[in-house]
């Protein structure tokens, strides 16, 4: 398992994508699957940045861990902000045209649709988020 403290800030944005890529890389992760986790590990930094923390200053602790025998990536974010279980909001409808669906849960949703697991909890003052990926590495 490798692990890195971000600010909870939009500006490390670009570290925490340069971040989860090289340990994907390390593995041989496929592009297509490189493409999918960034953008999922981008709405979870951007969400913890903009809301965890309000107007206070704040980190993000990102974990990933490689589970070779399961062939399977593991990404978990950890944040002291306000408690805030994103899997409690409700799928957008996806039916509905942009302009009538509510703003937000779009980012999540995806997330939800992309990963093959995600997991929330509130412990010892931190929210914790993990999500899961099986790989389809570049050799298989």
């Amino acid at each position: 398992m490798v692990q890195k403290i971000f600010p909870a800030n939009d500006i490390f944005l670009k570290d925490v994508m340069t971040f989860t890529e090289e340990e994907m890389v390390k593995v041989n992760v496929s592009t297509k699957v490189i493409t999918q986790v960034k953008i999922c590990v981008e709405e979870i930094f951007v969400n913890i940045a903009h809301y965890a923390y309000g107007d206070e200053k704040g980190e993000a602790k990102i974990s990933i861990l490689y589970d070779e025998y399961k062939n399977a990536m593991t990404f978990i974010f950890e944040d002291e902000g306000v408690p805030y279980n994103p899997l409690d909001k409700s799928d957008p409808d996806t039916t509905l045209s942009a302009e009538e669906r509510k703003i937000g849960g779009l980012g999540i949703f995806i997330c939800k649709k992309t990963m093959d697991d995600i997991q929330y909890k509130y412990e010892n003052g931190k929210n914790i988020l993990s999500m899961t990926k099986t790989l389809d590495s570049k050799y298989l």
